[in-house]
C-alpha cells in the first residue's frame, strides 16, 4: 500500500471521528480504510489507534502523530492556497440540504456552479432530519432556523425566508379574512410537523420585542411543507409557508396573503461545513455562489 495514502485516511479518520465516515468521504470501503490504518501500523510498529466496536480513539502515539502530521500540513496548506487561486474546483462536493428548500432554490444554484467547472463533481442528498457533517462525510451543509453551537463547524448565513401566512380565495369567502394577527385563533389553520418533535409556533416580529409566538389549533398536521401549500390551496385553512415556496400559486390566485400590514418573520439559512486549516476551493466557491444567488429567489 502507498505510505502517503495511507497517511492520508489516518488522518481523514481521526478529522471525521470514524471509519464509516472516512469510507463515506472517501469513496473507500469500510474495511479498506481499516487495512490503510493497519499498514500505517505495522509500519511505524506501534498502534495509533484504539478500535471498538462502537468507537475510536487515538493512543498517545497516535495524538503525536497526529499533531506533527498537522504541522506539516499548515505548510502544506498556504502553498495550496496560493495554487488555488489559480485553479478551478474539482473533485466530489457532497452536500446534505432540507428537501424544498433544496429542491427549489440550493440545487439549481450548484448545478449552475457544475456546468460553469466541468471538473466538478457534485453529490447532493436532500433530507430534512438535520445531518452531521462528519458523520456522514459532507463538505457542506444547509441548514434553516436557528443554530446550536458546534465546536468545530463553521457557519455563514446565505439567505433569509420570509414567512407570509395564506390562504385560497375559497376559504376567504367562506370563513372572512383575518385582520390582526389575533383574529388568527378563530380561523382553521394547517400545521407543519417533524416526527417527534413538538409543534412550532407561528412567529410574527414586533419593533424592539422579540417575535410574537401563536400557537395555532389545528387538525391537520402535516410534516411535508408542499402538501401544506396543496391543502391550503385546496380551501384547508390558513398555512404559514416560506414565500419561495407559494410565490407562484399567490400570483396566479390561488393563494392570497393575509396581513400584508405585518412584516413577515425571517428565517435565516446557512452553509455550514467543518473547521479546516485550507478550506477546498470547491467549498468556497458554493457558499459564495449560494450567498449571492440565493437572497434573489427569496423575493
Amino acid at each position: 500500500m502507498d505510505r502517503l495514502t495511507s497517511m492520508a485516511v489516518f488522518v481523514k479518520t481521526v478529522n471525521l471521528g470514524s471509519f464509516a465516515a472516512t469510507a463515506a468521504a472517501l469513496d473507500l470501503s469500510g474495511p479498506m480504510v481499516g487495512k490503510h490504518v493497519r499498514f500505517l501500523e505495522e509500519r511505524l510498529g506501534v498502534r495509533l489507534i484504539n478500535r471498538t466496536t462502537r468507537r475510536q480513539s487515538l493512543t498517545d502515539f497516535g495524538r503525536a502523530y497526529y499533531e506533527r502530521w498537522m504541522v506539516l500540513a499548515e505548510a502544506e496548506a498556504a502553498d495550496a492556497l496560493a495554487a488555488d487561486q489559480l485553479s478551478e474546483p474539482r473533485g466530489k462536493l457532497r452536500v446534505i440540504m432540507p428537501v424544498h428548500f433544496g429542491r427549489r432554490c440550493v440545487a439549481q444554484i450548484l448545478l449552475e456552479l457544475a456546468q460553469r467547472y466541468p471538473a466538478l463533481e457534485l453529490d447532493l442528498s436532500f433530507s430534512d432530519p438535520i445531518a452531521d457533517l462528519a458523520e456522514d462525510g459532507c463538505d457542506l451543509a444547509i441548514r434553516t432556523g436557528n443554530l446550536e453551537d458546534q465546536a468545530g463547524v463553521m457557519a455563514r448565513r446565505v439567505a433569509r425566508q420570509r414567512m407570509v401566512v395564506c390562504a385560497s380565495p375559497s376559504y376567504l369567502e367562506m370563513h372572512g379574512q383575518p385582520r390582526r394577527v389575533e383574529d388568527l385563533g378563530s380561523h382553521q389553520t394547517i400545521i407543519y410537523r417533524r416526527p417527534g418533535r413538538v409543534v412550532q409556533p407561528w412567529l410574527f416580529p414586533r419593533d424592539g420585542q422579540r417575535a410574537l409566538e401563536v400557537m395555532p389549533v389545528s387538525r391537520l398536521r402535516l410534516d411535508d411543507l408542499a402538501a401544506i401549500a396543496d391543502a391550503a390551496a385546496a380551501g384547508m385553512g390558513l398555512a404559514w409557508l416560506p414565500y419561495w415556496l407559494v410565490r407562484e400559486r399567490i400570483q396566479a390566485g390561488a393563494l392570497v396573503v393575509l396581513l400584508p400590514e405585518q412584516p413577515g418573520f425571517l428565517y435565516d439559512a446557512y452553509a455550514l461545513w467543518l473547521q479546516t486549516p485550507h478550506l477546498p476551493l470547491k467549498v468556497r466557491l458554493a457558499v459564495d455562489a449560494l450567498a449571492a444567488a440565493l437572497p434573489r429567489l427569496m423575493t
